[in-house]
């Protein structure tokens, strides 16, 4: 039996457990996956200094993580933060949504782009498509119309603007696949997948399946 933990960098509980939902729908029926909610921070990180914020927050929980000793780690906020800082406190895996996403994207082979609400967070996405070495397969942000707290807080604007999103960069950008930049957005990109034609990536689906593969090569 796997044994993965789902750690949500921001202190939405809600948010927690509907990634988590995610995630063990992704995983096969042996796979056991807990979640766990950052003990501070902000409900929904929006900017660099949220992002830091979350990065302390998480690191704060390595001596728990440790004690409670799952074979991998998942950690489901998609700037990743704290990611570095977990892999070298902890001997399992850690995975982070937003690396095992573009991976995943990239391995398909075409370009693609990350759909978003928060633009305060756009010059971190394209710095970590940089060091996965996304190279040309890269086609930036696209981001979503109006003010990122108003059109979360309201389930089909969510929808319909990442929606919009999808069909501009695939219209405009011609990318071969869009990555859904948010952990709190896997409910969105679960719908949204069935209305494209080409693939719509969940990121915590996508870390799901990396972590697993990287616990199954320890």
């Amino acid at each position: 039996m796997t044994r993965l933990l789902l750690l949500n960098p921001n202190t939405n509980t809600a948010t927690t457990q509907a990634m988590l939902a995610i995630a063990r729908r992704a995983a096969p029926e042996s796979v056991v996956i807990a979640g766990r909610t950052a003990p501070r921070g902000l409900p929904l990180i929006t900017d660099e200094a949220a992002l830091a914020v979350a990065a302390d927050a998480v690191a704060e929980l390595v001596p728990e993580i440790r004690a409670d000793a799952p074979d991998g780690v998942i950690l489901a906020g998609f700037g990743d933060p704290g990611l570095e800082r977990l892999q070298a406190g902890l001997a399992c895996p850690v995975t982070g949504i937003g690396e095992a996403s573009m991976r995943e994207a990239m391995d398909g082979g075409g370009s693609f782009c990350v759909v978003t609400t928060t633009p305060d967070l756009a010059a971190s996405i394209s710095a970590m498509a940089e060091r996965c070495g996304a190279g040309t397969l890269w086609r930036g942000v696209v981001l979503t119309e109006g003010d990122v707290h108003a059109v979360m807080a309201d389930e089909g604007r969510l929808l319909a603007s990442l929606a919009a999103a999808c069909r501009m960069a695939i219209d405009q950008s011609k990318v071969a696949a869009v990555i859904i930049g948010g952990g709190p957005l896997g409910v969105a990109a679960d719908v949204l997948k069935t209305r494209f034609p080409i693939p719509i990536i969940n990121p915590v689906v996508a870390a799901v399946r990396l972590a697993l593969r990287r616990c199954a090569e320890r």
